[in-house]
């Protein structure tokens, strides 16, 4: 096994920003999100992250409109601490490749990571095996990109399968694929897992677990069945941490995501955990320890 030498800390392999001014976020809707219900910033983020040992981060799409993937685009460009951007295109439309080719090469283009859809929302619950979205998804391979999976656990036999048809396609489970936690059920979503984890070209993040627990009274203990899952299912190499801020903040400050996610995996070996925090973000999404995608360095493993 190797792992990235020069990343001096923690890779937060997803979060986002928003400004209500620039763009509404539709989603957020009721009472029960009401606290989301403003803007979100990079300023606002960096102190947070830095103070929790953060180096670099993972911007992700939040919206699914074309304009917000250039933006974030050139926030990256400008920003020390934004390594990566996930964007948004719509993979079902015939020139998904030229849309992909454009956003390579614009402005801070070469920040472009990898692409993802909010299949969560798709009454469908085989929409990623659909001819056009397969096809879409073949053009995201073809470009070098990573795909992003939000998914439900019922969806996860369609990814599963998605994934098996495009073994040149890295696919990263986003929030572990939401498993039940305020429920406590384990199965099916704990066998549909094992299924994905199968493919070798599937990558998990341990990120959103908190908003899927009680928001007021969840423990790490309530969490560590399914982060044990995860990793026994993909093994550290392929697990990364992510924080989903600011919607973690429905349950617990950044500060809070961080140190637990440490708790729920201090049992691992100092070289596994680098792999959790670091290393398999900095693989997977091709970023290196100057913030700019790109070859990575990789030394042997202590």
């Amino acid at each position: 096994m190797t792992v990235p030498h020069a990343w001096p800390g923690i890779i937060d392999a997803h979060h986002h920003v928003w400004q209500l001014s620039v763009r509404d976020q539709d989603w957020i809707t009721g009472p029960e999100l009401a606290s989301l219900r403003r803007d979100f910033t990079l300023a606002d983020l960096a102190p947070e992250a830095r103070a929790a040992g953060v180096s670099a981060t993972v911007l992700v799409q939040t919206i699914t409109v074309p304009e917000e993937t250039p933006e974030f685009l050139a926030l990256a460009a400008s920003s020390d601490l934004i390594a990566g951007v996930v964007g948004w295109t719509d993979l079902t439309a015939p020139d998904v490749a030229d849309t992909l080719a454009w956003l390579r090469t614009g402005f801070g283009g070469e920040y472009l990571v990898g692409i993802r859809h909010q299949v969560q929302g798709e009454p469908d619950p085989r929409w990623l095996v659909r001819p056009e979205v397969l096809r879409g998804l073949t053009a995201v391979a073809e470009a070098g990109l990573v795909y992003d999976l939000v998914v439900k656990p019922h969806q996860l036999r369609a990814a599963a399968e998605s994934a098996a048809r495009l073994p040149d396609l890295t696919c990263v489970l986003d929030h572990a694929g939401k498993p039940p936690i305020a429920s406590g059920d384990l199965d099916p979503w704990a066998e549909e897992i094992r299924w994905f984890a199968a493919l070798p070209n599937t990558v998990c993040k341990l990120s959103g677990l908190v908003t899927e627990a009680d928001w007021g009274t969840w423990t790490v203990e309530d969490l560590r069945p399914y982060t044990d899952t995860v990793l026994d299912a993909f093994g550290p190499d392929r697990v990364m941490f992510g924080s989903d801020w600011p919607v973690c903040r429905l349950a617990a400050s950044y500060g809070q995501v961080v140190g637990t996610a440490q708790k729920l995996t201090a049992w691992l070996t100092p070289a596994e955990r680098h792999e959790v925090f670091t290393a398999t973000a900095a693989r997977t999404y091709g970023l290196t320890a100057t913030g700019w995608p790109g070859p990575l360095q990789e030394a042997p493993c202590a």
